[in-house]
């Protein structure tokens, strides 16, 4: 199921964050140097967010090169998507740490 779709009329606080959605908010992934974590990470962020609410990946290589960081941009809709979000990047075996 796709989520994130929005009135793009209208912001909304959620009860439990002092952000105001929908909201540009930054996800901070980190894991192995490897193409299927870059991938691995991009397919969980497009199961709770839509194509066009993923605006910009940044990546960062380790000093050693061994580690990847991904900073990637979302338009986040709700607290709940950006929660369901990164549990699904923590749960994953790939992810070493989501800020």
């Amino acid at each position: 199921m796709m989520k994130g779709k929005r009135d793009t009329n209208t912001m909304s606080r959620d009860e439990d964050s002092p952000l105001e959605f929908p909201c540009d908010f930054a996800i901070k992934v980190m894991g192995r140097q490897s193409e299927e974590f870059e991938q691995h990470v991009h397919d969980v962020l497009r199961r709770h967010f839509a194509a066009a609410d993923i605006l910009d990946t940044r990546r960062r290589n380790s000093r050693g090169a061994n580690y990847l960081s991904l900073t990637v941009t979302v338009r986040a809709g709700s607290r709940a998507q950006l929660d369901e979000a990164y549990r699904e990047l923590t749960a994953s075996e790939h992810v070493l740490m989501a800020l």
